[in-house]
């Protein structure tokens, strides 16, 4: 299977599947370690972490849930970026043609969102969002 094929499948299968409200703090923690979250969302989710169980913990996430709703990227979004000339001089162009490449795939696959690690638990958290609101 194509690792975008693998992608697809395993956000389609995050999708088909309701989370409980721990397997979704995990995904706060995979956001919170992935390499491409940016610091003011690693700030923002282990905020929340540090809420839950807390009098401010729906605050907290519905701040994570707003912030990921700005940042989560579509692939139609990663695709021209990493096209780019800036994507070349962030990732090399032998990088940033892999990207595209990938980002292709997921998208004929039926992907809709960024394969990155951050992007992907991002999507995650938002397709469960009842389990951090409820």
């Amino acid at each position: 299977m194509l690792k975008a094929e693998l992608q697809h499948a395993n956000t389609k299968e995050r999708m088909d599947h309701v989370m409980t409200k721990e397997e979704v703090l995990q995904k706060v923690q995979e956001l919170i370690d992935a390499p491409s979250c940016y610091s003011g969302l690693k700030d923002i989710a282990t905020a929340y972490l540090a809420a839950v169980g807390q009098a401010g913990e729906k605050d907290a996430a519905e701040k994570l849930l707003a912030e990921l709703e700005a940042d989560v990227n579509s692939i139609d979004d990663v695709i021209p970026f990493f096209a780019s000339n800036e994507a070349k001089k962030i990732f090399g162009e032998q990088q940033a043609t892999a990207l595209l490449a990938q980002a292709h795939e997921v998208k004929a696959s039926g992907g809709d969102t960024c394969f990155c690690p951050a992007c992907t638990a991002g999507k995650a958290i938002l397709d469960n969002r009842s389990a951090l609101l409820g």
